[in-house]
């Protein structure tokens, strides 16, 4: 009787699991796995690190591995999330923020926009992330020039690009040689599908996943970027 209650749990655990929908990606270097989590969330694993954008208490990390490397993009409390950080790191777990980050999350190491930094097997590039007009109130916007990090990873002869909250701005649009890139889009604090594949179209990534989509219509981004040669995907980033 035993026996059989712990194959029962067993099986159960294994249900509980989220089906989470994990991409692979090829690289000089060997296969990076990403793994969408929520909202802004995803996980990214490649040579044996293991690293986390923006992880969000309203997340589900069960199962997943501990962080190598923390990216936290912005302020807003979907992006700097104290006990998510808390939740997903080990001893030895390294944070790279904006310097508005690190006046919270204390342990991070600020890196600023244009900055590059290393971790293990990754290069960490820092770009612009702001708002070009969408704010609360006349005269102020949602995210202010300088203050939020969005991110491009280089690994194994590829190039990662993930926005953070942003609009269209001539930062993204002259991106360089980008092979996959996360792009932004809901309203009012961002921009809407149509926007970002514009922005999109300008800086041509081999492959874009749109995120931080909620309450966007994802189809009418796929439909904007028909004809451009350049490979969308829509995973689900509210699977849970």
């Amino acid at each position: 009787m035993r026996i059989v209650a712990c194959s029962l749990a067993l099986v159960f655990c294994v249900w509980a699991q989220p089906k989470r929908p994990v991409q692979e990606i090829r690289t000089g270097a060997g296969v990076v796995r990403i793994t969408p989590i929520r909202h802004a969330s995803l996980m990214l694993e490649g040579g044996g690190q293991v690293i986390y954008v923006d992880p969000w208490s309203q997340g589900n990390y069960e199962g997943l591995p501990a962080a190598d490397l923390i990216l936290i993009t912005d302020i807003h409390g979907d992006h700097m999330d104290q006990k998510a950080v808390a939740r997903v790191q080990k001893p030895g777990t390294v944070i790279f923020a904006p310097e508005a980050v690190a006046r919270t999350i204390t342990t991070a190491t600020i890196i600023r926009n244009g900055e590059t930094r290393t971790a293990g097997s990754w290069r960490v590039e820092a770009v612009p992330m702001y708002n070009l007009k969408r704010g609360p109130s006349e005269g102020s916007l949602y995210h202010d020039k300088g203050r939020g990090n969005g991110y491009v990873l280089a690994y194994g002869g590829r190039r990662f690009y993930v926005s953070g909250d942003t609009e269209g701005i001539p930062e993204m649009r002259a991106l360089p040689n980008i092979d996959v890139a996360f792009v932004c889009m809901n309203l009012p604090f961002t921009m809407p599908p149509e926007e970002a594949a514009e922005a999109v179209r300008a800086f041509k990534p081999k492959t874009v996943y749109p995120y931080h989509y909620r309450n966007s219509n994802t189809a009418d981004f796929e439909k904007a970027l028909a004809g451009s040669g350049i490979e969308v995907k829509i995973l689900d980033w509210y699977y849970q």
